[in-house]
């Protein structure tokens, strides 16, 4: 389901449904032409009237007043407003189960804030980056970080609907952005990623190496012409790298290797290791379609690796799980996915190409459930450069084809058309792939 159709759990941010913003505000005229207009379009669809209700319910108890029509008098008094703010304080921390002092939780809901506005930003510079002046958030939402001063904004009809919307888009936002904190604090997360380092550290690299020590090499790969698929790798010192003249077709792509050790053989690996933060969990949310990151959100610990051979990853598959024996826990691997051998991955999520080569599997140990995603050289110089599977591509893909670009920038606000913007990035992404060997000629050596 895209995250604008009418049944979305993100209903009220769908400018196409009858919970849009409006160009006008006027909530203290109950029988005005365009109220009762507007009553006729929402008792359309008996779900929109339930979320209505429960919605305007919330509004009310959330700024302690008894209708909507006090919504007026409340956005003048000053002092009123502050006890509103004072009080909605004490209600988000125990509604997000933060415990400490005022100053403390508003800290908290202030992280929130950040959070949201991290979201619209980290898409203006990347998805969105040869457009991201249309996107620039109103200064008077941005600078806002308290949720009783952003929902009086979106009744207020001083503000213009652009301002209304992103002051209810940055509340939505800030929602998600808490539970995804609770949901964290819940489960610990920071002292597992902290043990998973450590269980690393321990047991699985090689004690022939310093921690974060790193042997640099590059993948020097020659691409098809008709999709970019890699047809000839080699492995390259960063001496042999330096003095290399790359021709079109040619990339060469940077490795820092750590080692582990089997037997007496020491098998090189570059591993990169996350924490998903919060802005990518939040537009997780978004594409799921889905408020509970209970639910949505099952990769919050993850390691990607990539060996030379298929034969290198059986070998590391089974180093891992006799180190966590030697740690001792039982290592289980769970939902797993191989398309190294060729077949297709029929990934749930929109923009996903199922031509995407890797292996993919949680590993349950000492009390974490982790995210592995193992490539051959080959596959993860396709996973970056190939047509229809380059990550870039797919970034852009899953944001427009889950319905997240509209949701977040709708048409009728930003005037922007997406179905142009989207092809238009993967044009641009895959120019700076396929473009790029003769940057790569005076690159850093």
């Amino acid at each position: 389901m895209p995250t604008y159709d009418q049944r979305s759990v993100f209903t009220s941010l769908n400018q196409n449904g009858p919970l849009a913003a409006r160009d006008r505000v006027d909530i203290g005229t109950r029988f005005s032409r365009e109220n009762k207009g507007w009553l006729k379009t929402l008792k359309q669809d008996p779900l929109n009237v339930t979320k209505f209700r429960v919605q305007r319910s919330q509004i009310l108890e959330f700024l302690d007043i008894e209708k909507l029509q006090d919504i007026a008098a409340l956005v003048k008094d000053t002092q009123q407003r502050r006890r509103c703010s004072e009080r909605a304080t004490g209600l988000l921390a125990n509604m997000f189960g933060i415990d400490g002092t005022p100053e403390e939780v508003r800290y908290r809901v202030n992280d929130y804030a950040r959070s949201a506005d991290s979201v619209i930003k980290s898409l203006q510079n990347k998805i969105f980056a040869p457009y991201s002046s249309h996107l620039e958030i109103t200064n008077e939402v941005e600078i806002t970080a308290d949720p009783v001063d952003l929902l009086l904004m979106v009744f207020d009809d001083h503000y213009h609907k652009k301002a209304r919307f992103e002051a209810l888009r940055k509340l939505i936002l800030m929602n998600l952005a808490g539970s995804i904190d609770q949901r964290e604090r819940e489960t610990d997360i920071e002292t597992k990623f902290a043990h998973f380092l450590e269980f690393l550290n321990q047991h699985v690299w090689s004690k022939k190496l310093k921690i974060g020590e790193h042997e640099i090499v590059y993948l020097l790969s020659h691409h098809r012409r008709e999709d970019f698929s890699c047809t000839d790798l080699q492995v390259l010192s960063r001496h042999e790298a330096a003095s290399l003249n790359l021709e079109e077709g040619m990339k060469r792509t940077l490795l820092k290797r750590r080692r582990f050790s089997m037997g007496d053989r020491e098998v090189p690996i570059y591993v990169s290791i996350r924490k998903k933060p919060p802005a990518a969990k939040i537009l997780k949310l978004l594409r799921k379609n889905e408020k509970n990151p209970a639910v949505a959100v099952d990769d919050e610990l993850g390691l990607m690796a990539v060996l030379n051979s298929i034969a290198d990853i059986k070998v590391f598959q089974n180093h891992l799980t006799q180190s966590a024996t030697k740690a001792g826990s039982f290592m289980i691997l769970e939902d797993i996915a191989d398309t190294l051998n060729g077949g297709m991955h029929y990934g749930a999520t929109s923009g996903s190409s199922a031509k995407t080569p890797m292996l993919k599997f949680f590993a349950r140990v000492g009390g974490m459930r982790v995210e592995f995603i193992l490539h051959t050289n080959r596959s993860w110089v396709n996973y970056k450069y190939m047509r229809d599977v380059a990550h870039d591509e797919y970034e852009v893909k899953r944001i427009f084809d889950s319905g997240v670009a509209e949701l977040l920038f709708p048409h009728s606000i930003y005037f922007l058309d997406h179905d142009t913007i989207r092809n238009t990035m993967i044009q641009f992404f895959r120019q700076q792939i396929e473009n790029s060997w003769h940057w790569q000629q005076n690159g850093s050596r």
